[in-house]
């Protein structure tokens, strides 16, 4: 006789968005952050050590697995730090894969009420994005470190952004100051009587978006359901040091002749990285980018 697999409760998918508040990596409870060892490997190189120093320094063995220690008194995860009066994982690009599907991991969704009980801690929990229940199933099987060709691809989107930043200080001359009036995250609106608009869309490739995901991760992607952008909060950018190439270049008192020449420059190194790793190329307005995101 056949047994029938059970429907699990959140067949109909749930709701999540991550606030980026560092609960879900606080105490004051104990408990573990397992990494496994392709893990240790890469947040070793992102802390230029090795392997060896980083057990050593932050690593312990509980039984036959290993886990990041936590801090003594707060029981913090030891790379959890304060910044500017904002909690921060230090090393959230190569953060290990137990972070990375919080807060679909099989002890939240046992039933309904330990998944109501998690959210009274994560905020996140039953707001934002909606995921299908084929989506939390890919999210919870991801390995993230066994895409062999995704951390040299973002190296190389890496570069291209280091490489843009050097053109604009180079070029400082060509791209006049910039105010920080957010202004220019606002796209496909008319100028009002105290608002400037520049008519003016941004447009991103696929490693750009590739890079901002691996290191936001897949909760971190917002849907654009307006003319502004989801990153632009208070007026700042959220996302300043994995802002896109569009950003990087866009100066609305700069020279438009430079600008372009530079974008286009851009545009073939990016051609070149899809070219190079077998990335499908596709570039593409901000909106339909986010609200259709790359999964990696």
């Amino acid at each position: 006789m056949q047994i029938k697999k059970k429907t699990p409760w959140y067949v109909g998918g749930l709701a999540f968005e991550c606030m980026q508040c560092g609960r879900c990596c606080a105490g004051p409870s104990e408990g573990y952050i397992w990494v496994a060892k392709p893990e240790i490997k890469l947040i070793a190189d992102f802390l230029k050590m090795t392997p060896a120093e980083l057990r050593r320094k932050f690593l312990k063995r509980v039984g036959l697995r290993t886990t990041i220690i936590e801090d003594r008194t707060s029981r913090d995860c030891i790379f959890l730090k304060n910044e500017a009066g904002k909690r921060k994982c230090m090393i959230y690009s190569v953060r290990p894969n137990q972070c990375r599907i919080w807060p679909f991991w099989p002890s939240n969704l046992k039933n309904p009420n330990t998944w109501n009980e998690t959210a009274q801690k994560c905020t996140g929990i039953n707001r934002g994005k909606f995921y299908s229940y084929e989506e939390i199933q890919k999210i919870q099987k991801q390995k993230w470190w066994q895409n062999e060709k995704q951390q040299p691809a973002l190296k190389k989107v890496a570069e291209i952004y280091n490489w843009l930043d050097l053109q604009m200080a180079n070029n400082s001359d060509l791209i006049g100051q910039c105010k920080g009036c957010g202004e220019c995250c606002v796209f496909d609106e008319p100028a009002s009587a105290n608002k400037q608009r520049f008519d003016h869309r941004l447009f991103l490739t696929t490693p750009e978006l590739i890079y901002l995901t691996a290191n936001l991760g897949g909760e971190g992607i917002k849907p654009m359901l307006t003319s502004h952008c989801p990153y632009n909060i208070g007026g700042k950018c959220s996302i300043y040091k994995y802002r896109f190439a569009g950003c990087r270049i866009f100066y609305c008192r700069g020279d438009k002749d430079f600008q372009s020449r530079l974008s286009e420059s851009a545009l073939k190194r990016f051609k070149l990285v899809c070219e190079e790793f077998g990335i499908a190329y596709n570039y593409t307005d901000l909106a339909t980018a986010l609200n259709n995101p790359v999964v990696v």
